[in-house]
């Protein structure tokens, strides 16, 4: 992120949106990763109402984000393989900036509303969530009030955030496939698939296991606890992993930036 905000090179549709996804990547693993490691090392087993609110919030909004973020690369890679001379036109930085904006308030959106009515439950059994976080399914799953319209935005986010964008990033990807197969060069064809190939295959490790766990869920079938904790772990730890790898170190931009700046260092020594 520090080289992408200090290298003026970097400033470019592509890297504000790689900027925005190493932010969210570093967001959504603070916002899940601690907590857990304080639950499964230390036992620490009870959270406050208002930190589990709080919790719920962060988490379920960084995923959204996270979700959208790979979304915004995609759109990204559309626009600079599919209008390759007017892509500076269609996308440029002001409008990726908004693209980005756009990305991140939908999701504050609908999670601030999802937050919002998990206030209004009354819970008079168990307060045992079936989670190692405060997810919101199970969360409101063990209310004594009515839950539908709970149930409602957990399915709109479901589809908003985990089916759609997949959806889209797959019909783009099928655009891009097109006019990849129209490239006369062999070799700037081959490389364009290994790039998209390494992006697809982190958009499977993040949204199939989030996609089986809320589809599974939402048809009201009852997930064993450990299947749940694994799919959420694989896609709040892998990607945020894998990421900076596939989109920094991977890349020729990024690579000359480090190399210039310890260069730099070296004479100033």
């Amino acid at each position: 992120m520090s080289i992408i905000w200090f290298a003026q090179s970097l400033h470019t549709p592509k890297y504000f949106g790689v900027f925005s996804l190493a932010l969210v990547d570093v967001s959504y693993s603070t916002a899940l990763i601690p907590k857990s490691l304080d639950v499964f090392l230390f036992g620490n087993r009870v959270v406050d109402y208002n930190s589990c609110l709080a919790q719920m919030f962060f988490v379920d909004y960084f995923a959204a984000m996270e979700s959208y973020a790979l979304l915004v690369l995609a759109y990204d890679r559309l626009i600079a393989i599919c209008f390759p001379l007017r892509c500076k036109t269609i996308n440029s930085n002001n409008k990726m900036i908004l693209v980005i904006i756009v990305s991140w308030a939908i999701p504050f959106t609908v999670v601030i509303t999802m937050a919002y009515y998990v206030t209004r439950l009354s819970y008079c059994k168990s307060t045992i969530v079936n989670s190692y976080f405060c997810d919101h399914g199970p969360v409101f799953n063990i209310t004594c009030s009515n839950y539908s319209i709970n149930y409602f935005l957990a399915s709109f986010y479901t589809i908003a955030f985990t089916v759609l964008p997949p959806a889209l990033i797959m019909l783009s990807y099928l655009c891009i496939l097109v006019a990849l197969l129209r490239i006369a060069n062999t070799d700037g064809r081959i490389k364009a698939f290994k790039t998209c190939t390494t992006h697809l295959t982190l958009v499977a490790i993040f949204y199939v296991p989030i996609i089986v766990t809320n589809i599974v869920a939402w048809i009201n079938v009852n997930i064993d606890t450990d299947t749940r904790i694994l799919n959420t772990s694989l896609s709040a730890t892998i990607p945020p992993l894998l990421n900076p790898i596939i989109y920094t170190l991977k890349t020729d931009e990024i690579l000359d930036q480090i190399k210039k700046y310890i260069r730099n260092r070296k004479i100033a020594f």
